[in-house]
């Protein structure tokens, strides 16, 4: 088997072994190789020490000098080159108290969490391969290297990342892995929010986002993500829908593209339901659940340490995304939906929209994409004709309300917004005469 690398990752092994060094390349970047896929990093281990290797090369940062990483600057990429190490007792579930440099790749390797990550490779000796990583990609399976409960006990993310490798592979956990899996999910909670966020974000947004499922029957989303466990035993005793909330959330996931905001506001988009449901005669209602559902959405992407962008267009999108289920659209209802989603997110609504509807039952299908193909036709409308939309399309802003006498402060924002839900209404308003003529009418509590 060869491996194409690099010319720099290859000068780097080739300038190890030349020094009297052993060099491979290792883990991922084997992997996706083997797997025809394009690696991300080209990761680098060696017998030399690190201070060995940074006597070898002109331009090194040391990145983890402490656990024997080093980076060699080759141009403008950097390459880490790890010392073969034995990390010692973990505990906090994530990191080891202290690691022991060693001479052995094997007993470096041991160390890996997952058999298709415990490879390693160089042009003189070629794979390297233990654990027997190869079968397991030819079999698509995700595997612990050695034992999997001491595995996850030394690092708990690594039960969340055998679940996002499932979902980028398309692989079958082993049942041994999954079991060890599922008793430790709650050591998660050792986990710092950004560790855990960055996993989710790559489970959702892989090939195969449904693995969540999968999640959620070892108990991990129980950790991160209670909210999303209510949704999976909540049923929907309506002729609207034909699953749980959470399946139905699981089937919409699917029905979008792997974006980041797009994937994340299909899997939050009914976390209200469970919260919001009450039954009677007829079956089960939901009422208010995408407000609420919004105000939930915040809570839950603050406390995984989301960007305020993300957070910000996930909850937006989650508020709009039941508008015009019942509701006719026109020009007024729709520039409002504009209003809260913003012109920019209009297009990612549509999405939004036809994929929560193609995740229902199909009461009502024909009536619904006949609504949702108006809605489109309506926005496109309003965006070409560029309506105001927004406080800073107003044809009135504050520094025109202050040479008026009107109050610094609250007054101010009361009056604008005002005007703007004025505006939204009709947009023929929107012109500095009329509106500053009629200033005393939009300087109530609201209008």
């Amino acid at each position: 088997m060869k491996i194409e690398m690099p010319s720099a990752a290859a000068e780097i092994l080739n300038t190890l072994h030349e020094a009297g060094y052993e060099a491979y390349i290792v883990g991922g970047c084997v992997r996706d190789s083997i797997l025809g896929r394009v690696p991300g990093d080209w990761d680098i281990t060696t017998s030399a020490l690190p201070q060995e290797v940074k006597k070898l090369f002109k331009r090194t940062i040391d990145t983890g000098i402490k656990h024997g990483t080093v980076t060699i600057m080759k141009g403008k990429e950097g390459y880490e080159v790890t010392t073969y190490r034995l990390d010692g007792v973990y505990e906090d579930h994530r990191h080891p108290k202290e690691v022991t440099f060693t001479r052995s790749l094997i007993e470096d390797l041991k160390r890996r969490d997952f058999t298709i990550n415990a490879m390693a490779y160089n042009d003189k000796e070629g794979l390297v391969d233990e654990f027997d990583g190869i079968s397991d990609l030819e079999n698509k399976i995700i595997r612990c290297v050695g034992d999997p409960v001491k595995r996850f006990e030394e690092d708990a993310l690594r039960i969340l990342r055998a679940v996002r490798f499932s979902g980028q592979l398309g692989y079958t956990i082993d049942p041994e892995t999954a079991k060890a899996a599922g008793e430790l999910a709650p050591t998660l909670s050792n986990i710092s929010a950004e560790r855990i966020q960055t996993e989710f974000i790559k489970m959702m947004t892989s090939a195969h986002p449904e693995v969540i499922r999968d999640a959620y029957k070892l108990g991990i989303t129980k950790v991160f993500l209670p909210e999303f466990d209510e949704c999976m035993e909540c049923e929907q005793n309506t002729e609207h829908h034909c699953y749980t909330v959470g399946e139905h959330m699981i089937h919409s996931v699917m029905e979008v593209p792997a974006d980041k905001v797009l994937r994340l506001t299909m899997i939050l988009h009914d976390i209200a339901k469970p919260k919001c449901k009450t039954t009677d005669e007829y079956g089960d209602h939901f009422k208010g659940h995408a407000f609420e559902g919004s105000m939930m959405v915040e809570e839950i992407m603050r406390r995984l340490k989301f960007d305020n962008a993300t957070t910000n267009a996930v909850r937006n999108l989650v508020r709009c995304h039941d508008i015009f289920m019942k509701d006719e659209p026109n020009d007024v209802n729709v520039r409002r939906t504009l209003y809260y989603v913003g012109p920019d997110n209009f297009e990612d609504l549509l999405k939004v929209k036809r994929a929560d509807m193609l995740a229902q039952s199909t009461f009502e299908r024909e009536e619904k994409e006949r609504r949702l193909k108006l809605l489109e036709k309506i926005g496109h409308e309003i965006l070409e004709r560029k309506d105001c939309l927004s406080l800073k399309e107003l044809a009135v802003g504050g520094k025109d309300l202050l040479s008026l006498g009107v109050t610094p402060g609250k007054e101010i924002g009361t009056i604008l917004n005002n005007m703007l839900m004025d505006v939204l209404r009709h947009p023929n308003h929107n012109d500095k005469e009329y509106l500053i003529r009629h200033l005393k009418n939009y300087n109530k509590p609201e209008i």
